[in-house]
């Protein structure tokens, strides 16, 4: 079975149009590398009600599978992907974002400032990754070894 994602980047500035966005951009070459489709971009303000909406637009999405995020899970202020995704999904699931804040801080302790969550909203699969374009490419393939088989059992396929 093949899948496809919703990639949103969270960013005040780039939705303003004041920075170009590369954190999406770098996440879609990731996931496509994988064998991911992209089926929807979009990149929303740091608000907590906007990222809720994008994200329940997308969780009742038929032709979407996988939900990723990219931004808006450190410290400052503004960030609330987190909190939002929070509000969105109705199973989490603790064990993803463990284990990419495992494998970042391999990378860079900062990583440990990460508040990405990730979890289950129907038969969908939500993970906040962090801002950084650098970040991604390391995120997907950490998560590559489980990504297909965790969408297989969300929707009923057979597994990886």
């Amino acid at each position: 079975m093949s899948y496809t994602a919703a990639v949103i980047t969270v960013s005040d500035s780039c939705f303003r149009k004041e920075k170009e966005d590369r954190s999406g951009p770098a996440l879609i070459e990731a996931l496509q590398a994988i064998g991911i489709n992209i089926g929807f971009t979009e990149i929303v303000a740091d608000d907590c009600n906007t990222i809720v909406n994008v994200l329940y637009k997308h969780v009742l999405e038929p032709l979407v599978h996988l939900i990723v995020t990219t931004g808006g899970t450190g410290f400052s202020p503004r960030d609330v992907t987190p909190e939002a995704t929070r509000q969105v999904i109705e199973k989490p699931a603790p064990g993803i974002a463990e284990l990419l804040r495992q494998s970042g801080a391999a990378q860079t302790p900062l990583t440990w400032l990460s508040r990405g969550e990730a979890g289950i909203a129907r038969n969908k699969l939500i993970i906040n990754l962090p801002g950084s374009p650098k970040a991604m490419q390391h995120s997907i393939q950490t998560l590559k070894p489980l990504l297909f088989h965790a969408l297989d059992l969300l929707n009923g396929g057979r597994p990886h």
